[in-house]
């Protein structure tokens, strides 16, 4: 049975916020224990006689350590012990056992397993004290000497050393191809040929990562871990530990944001359970901010697309190649040049992908992982090649608009992208757009519009979802997902309150243990069409039982009736069109002597189904940007994206979704970029007074358009899909093509630094 777990404080909406229903804006049913303080992270779960560990990190990027000296750590007063690789707890020696459910192909990095050094930051020691002032101030005394070896962390200079990735991870599809694209590229009239280059980004979300590990007195560790799964994280430390999962519990039940970060388990949460298993106590370990950049990142990335079109804009090829970096352990992959083939009708499409090998930890999946970047190029050159033909951007994008997936001829499950861009066109005002560069201008700055297409996959997943009624009226719907921000408590307290007609604050819904039914990890805007999905299911089972229970009771009005000639609304059972003749449900728990009813749902994909058509998310971002040449300054004064997301479940927050992926998306054109020392192999800019983001003087008006989509072969329940991934996507090709508007500059490398804007763009060959 499943119901309430007091540990994770499920949070309930206040009294009083009454009915809802999908496409309404709701505050988040969480909020009030956010803004209060009541909502406890991974790094404030309290346990008696904590202990507190502080990460040491290497120094070097490549080779052996000779020897660590602990012994003036360890003579702090309150220090407990130093783990290293000398000294920790036993843990397995295959490489799949340290496999988490993401994991790519490869060898994944194992801390404190051996005296091998892969990266710059690496962790080598744990100290692990009474208090974390003495375990910070211990960690500082230790030291190291290592046997130094030649590394590199160049991608740029090693282009020619790219090789096509090794066996791939599940969802990852590699590129393939169609026609003859060289030839016909050679042929056409009109064409474009551009490099482009991003940089290295981290994620940097405001909560650090962190693990508690509570040691029970029989041996039971219950974590609380900074981790966009639960399970995925109970996996990973039964397996690498080599422990029963009856003996880990993990809990995530609140998370200060992550964005992919912690789509795998974080060194510290091995590390914690090292001081746990060694000391049977309890052990919190927390990353510093420099830290934050010591593990997965979005992976720097230059590509090469060449577009050849007839003189009225038809495509006649498309080429697209990209190169990105990768670890020495691992071939970590991300779909970057896919969405060429699938976005544009044309006959002729080139794709290809291979990685360079550096001496850096793994990439990971950061918002929007290979679109941010593979759209990025393509959009841009899309722009470049609207201006060889001389015709408006929006209108080239229309000429090639694809029916059907260009590559392999299937249909779209839906696209309402020319909603999109209509929509978005009419509330920017596109329509009043000069084609010619430097024509608009205010004062000492040149305006520009921009604007670019976002596409993103339409994921759906597995998942267990139980839904229990209590004789009081309130509903506990219960699955093991995380909300890592994006409104996962409240999306799916409307979907059952509205599927059982319950007021809002009658529902509950209980995520972020690793004990409850099966969740898939939260990422790739899946949560909603699988979990959700995985909710209504559950509920319309319950309702089926409830019904049953009304018809079996005695003179029931509701005997021989259908689900469809009924109706539940306010708590209550009554026939379709006549609430005031039915029952309330507390009543046939009543009758039936029971206090509580639970119905389960396995929530499966449409595989047989699906696999006939393109699933995506599309969008149409128009941005307007203000430049002053004379400083090399950009601001975007305005942007609109249209986005097509399916069915919307929660318009406040699905909307706060689009906004915060636009600020990103302006940061990741003009701000954001971490900076190596390629001597050091190290990033060098790892703190938040260097690593520029996004703040509230970088952004002005953004506005957000859903398109009327349902989409019921991504989503049978619900008709949704997903907005957590797209609102990102086009948006840094639409600040681009906007400056370009403006100022007649083509910049094609991201981020958009004063100094291009100035000097001209020397990360990637200049062209045009």
């Amino acid at each position: 049975m499943t119901d309430l777990i007091p540990e994770l404080r499920a949070p309930s909406a206040p009294a009083g916020t009454g009915r809802v229903h999908s496409g309404m804006a709701v505050s988040r049913v969480d909020g009030r224990a956010k803004v209060t303080g009541q909502a406890k992270y991974a790094a404030e779960e309290g346990a008696p006689d904590l202990a507190y560990g502080v990460v040491v990190s290497g120094t070097v990027a490549k080779g052996r350590i000779k020897q660590i000296d602990i012994d003036k750590a360890k003579a702090v007063p309150g220090v407990l012990d130093v783990l290293t690789h000398d000294n920790r707890p036993k843990m397995r020696s295959n490489d799949l056992a340290y496999k988490d459910m993401t994991a790519p192909s490869g060898s994944p990095f194992r801390p404190l397993f051996s005296d091998e050094i892969f990266y710059s930051g690496q962790p080598i020691a744990l100290v692990v004290a009474e208090t974390f002032e003495a375990a910070r101030y211990a960690a500082a005394l230790v030291s190291a000497t290592y046997d130094v070896k030649e590394h590199d962390t160049r991608l740029l200079e090693r282009l020619d050393q790219a090789y096509k990735p090794r066996p791939l991870k599940a969802g990852f599809t590699p590129p393939s191809s169609k026609g003859d694209a060289d030839q016909a590229f050679e042929a056409a009239p009109v064409k474009i040929a551009s490099e482009y280059f991003n940089g290295v980004e981290h994620h940097n979300p405001m909560e650090m990562f962190a693990s508690t590990v509570i040691y029970g007195e029989d041996g039971h560790l219950t974590v609380y871990d900074k981790t966009q799964s639960s399970q995925n994280s109970r996996w990973y430390v039964s397996h690498a530990f080599g422990l029963s999962k009856n003996k880990v519990t993990v809990r995530n039940p609140y998370v200060g944001g992550a964005f992919g970060s912690g789509l795998r388990p974080q060194y510290q949460l091995p590390l914690a359970v090292m001081g746990a298993l060694h000391l049977k106590r309890s052990v919190r370990v927390v990353l510093t901010r420099q830290q934050m950049f010591s593990f997965g990142h979005r992976p720097e990335t230059w590509q090469k697309v060449k577009l050849a079109a007839n003189p009225d804009g038809k495509l006649q090829a498309i080429w697209h190649e990209a190169i990105a970096e990768t670890s020495r352990l691992e071939d970590y992959v991300e779909v970057v040049v896919n969405w060429s083939g699938q976005l544009y009708a044309c006959d002729n499409i080139h794709l290809g992908y291979k990685l360079v090998g550096q001496d850096r930890f793994s990439p990971l999946d950061m918002r929007a992982p290979g679109a941010a970047h593979g759209m990025h190029a393509l959009e841009v050159a899309m722009d470049e090649l609207a201006y060889e033909l001389k015709m408006d951007p929006l209108e080239l994008r229309l000429v090639n608009y694809a029916e059907k997936n260009p590559l392999d001829d299937k249909p779209y499950s839906s696209k309402e992208l020319r909603q999109c861009y209509r929509l978005g066109a009419e509330r920017f005002g596109w329509d009043q757009r000069p084609l010619e560069p430097r024509s608009m201008r205010e004062g000492e700055e040149l305006v520009g519009w921009g604007m670019a297409t976002g596409m993103w996959d339409s994921l759906v997943m597995v998942a267990r979802v139980s839904a229990v009624l209590h004789a009081d009226g309130r509903l506990v719907v219960s699955s093991a997902a995380s909300d890592i921000g994006t409104g996962t408590y409240t999306a799916m307290s409307i979907i059952a309150a509205e599927r059982l007609g319950l007021p809002l604050e009658q529902v509950t819904f209980q995520l972020g243990d690793s004990t409850l039914p099966l969740a898939p990890i939260e990422g790739g805007s899946s949560h909603v069409a699988t979990v959700g999905s995985g909710v209504a299911g559950a509920c319309d089972k319950l309702k089926a039982t409830l019904l049953k229970m009304a018809q079996s009771m005695p003179d029931s009005i509701f005997k021989r009736l259908k689900e469809r000639e009924v109706e539940f609304n306010d708590g209550r059972l009554h026939l379709r069109g006549q609430p005031d003749n039915g029952i309330l449900l507390s009543e046939i728990l009543a009758h039936a002597g029971k206090d509580r009813v639970e119905e389960k749902f396995l929530m499966t994909p449409q595989m047989l189904k699906q696999r006939k058509f393109t699933r995506a998310v599309h969008s149409a971002v128009f941005v307007e940007v203000r430049v002053n040449e004379q400083l090399g300054i950009v601001r975007v004064t305005r942007a609109v994206s249209a986005v097509a997301g399916g069915r919307i479940i929660n318009a406040k927050a699905a909307a706060s979704q689009i906004s915060g992926a636009v600020v990103w998306g302006i940061s990741q054109a003009l701000h954001e970029e971490t900076f190596s020392d390629h001597r050091l192999g190290r990033f060098m800019n790892h703190n938040f007074s260097e690593y520029h983001v996004a703040t509230n003087a970088d952004i002005h008006d953004i506005q957000v358009i859903f398109a009327e989509e349902e989409d019921r072969i991504v989503s049978k329940q619900l008709g949704a899909k997903g907005v957590g991934e797209i609102g990102i996507v086009g948006v840094a090709a639409a600040v681009a093509n906007a400056i370009f508007h403006a100022t007649g500059k083509r910049l094609r490398s991201t981020p958009i630094t004063p100094d291009k804007i100035l000097l001209g763009d020397r990360s990637v060959p200049v062209q045009g």
